[in-house]
């Protein structure tokens, strides 16, 4: 920190500037008093409590006006009324002490006004011409003190501020990163799930096609262009990471859901997809549409003994409404005995992100999905 902008540097300069003002009208000697050498020591005694005056400002406000009056009761040359005030009324409004150096002031005034209209001074001087004086310097001290404290509480304020903001940009920042993580796995999550599934269950048909070489190539095929489309994805994936955005290339929606269904298809389960949606769908819900949808179809080729998925899709005035339900029937699970992993954990994240409601369980003839998204994105 510089010398000349430390707070204990400012306070020698006004312990300076209050001794020498003090001494000069010591010296001034308009009375004609001949004052002594020793009475210098006053002008340094008010000088020197300017360097208690942050950690004590009151006590510099109450020693000062005790040292006023008794200095002038010991009959001392006159040093004015305002003048060896004006510093303590200063650094107490200063320092927030607004009452206690308005109270100095007052004190001192009426103090100073009693005495000198008793003793027989003239009172049109002193009250014309002294008194307005005394008011305007004093006055003066509080409020020029009273307007540093507020300017510093401002920049406090600002700084403060400025701080504040810069926080919550970090953590805006995070939180964006994190929910891009979030979604980014679950888009891998979906994505690989259901093309290993796909690739699973094609190894199992060409390792049990024995001599049928057809169904044989026919598995080996759907492998082939599984681990195209996958690998192909997962570029588009890391090429949005690397880029700080989307990758290449168009999300799914409504119109990829045949591409969603088609492990179920392959599997032998009789699908009925039912699309009853008309109005123009915002792309992120129909993202998660098929996100749910081939989610939902993978957990069914996985875990389920189902014949027969039904998916239906419509809508209303303010949402949509997807349903995905099987046949495959409890198979004596309990009802809170759900298909492990973060698939359907997945799901409900990325429905109630869009303002949706997601639910998932067992129902009277299989397992169910269902999700409302809204129309309109906030």
């Amino acid at each position: 920190m510089r010398l000349w902008s430390a707070p204990r540097f400012h306070d020698a300069l006004l312990a300076a500037g209050v001794f020498l003002i003090l001494a000069a009208f010591i010296t001034a000697d308009v009375e004609g008093t001949q004052p002594e050498a020793w009475t210098y020591l006053w002008a340094a005694g008010f000088g020197a409590l300017m360097f208690i005056r942050r950690t004590y400002p009151v006590l510099v406000v109450v020693l000062s006006v005790l040292g006023f009056l008794a200095y002038y009761a010991s009959g001392f040359t006159a040093i004015g009324t305002a003048v060896p005030i004006a510093a303590a009324v200063f650094s107490a409004a200063e320092c927030g002490r607004l009452p206690t150096a308005v109270a100095g002031s007052a004190v001192v005034v009426a103090v100073s006004l009693v005495y000198r209209l008793s003793a027989g001074q003239d009172a049109a001087f002193v009250l014309a011409y002294d008194l307005p004086q005394n008011l305007l310097i004093l006055g003066g001290a509080v409020g020029l003190g009273d307007s540093v404290r507020s300017r510093r509480e401002l920049q406090r304020q600002a700084s403060r501020i400025a701080d504040l903001t810069a926080r919550q940009y970090r953590r805006d920042a995070q939180e964006r990163i994190a929910a891009e993580r979030l979604a980014v796995s679950r888009d891998l999550h979906d994505s690989m799930g259901h093309s290993l599934a796909v690739i699973s269950l094609h190894a199992e048909v060409a390792r049990e096609a024995g001599t049928d070489d057809a169904a044989r190539q026919e598995a080996l095929e759907v492998i082939r262009s599984t681990t195209a489309e996958a690998g192909s994805e997962l570029r588009r994936t890391v090429a949005g990471l690397r880029n700080g955005g989307p990758g290449s290339g168009g999300e799914p929606g409504i119109r990829s859901l045949g591409s969603a269904v088609a492990p179920a298809q392959s599997a032998g389960l009789e699908v009925s997809l039912r699309n009853e949606v008309t109005s123009r769908v915002p792309q992120p819900v129909q993202a998660a549409l098929f996100r749910t949808v081939q989610e939902a179809v993978t957990n069914v080729v996985r875990h389920s003994d189902a014949t027969a998925v039904a998916i239906d899709l419509s809508e209303d005035r303010a949402s949509i409404l997807l349903r995905i339900s099987d046949n495959g029937g409890r198979s004596g699970q309990p009802e809170a005995d759900l298909p492990a992993g973060f698939g359907l954990a997945g799901l409900r994240e990325r429905t109630e992100a869009l303002g949706g409601r997601f639910t998932a369980g067992w129902g009277p003839a299989g397992f169910e999905v269902t999700a409302v998204f809204p129309m309109e994105l906030s």
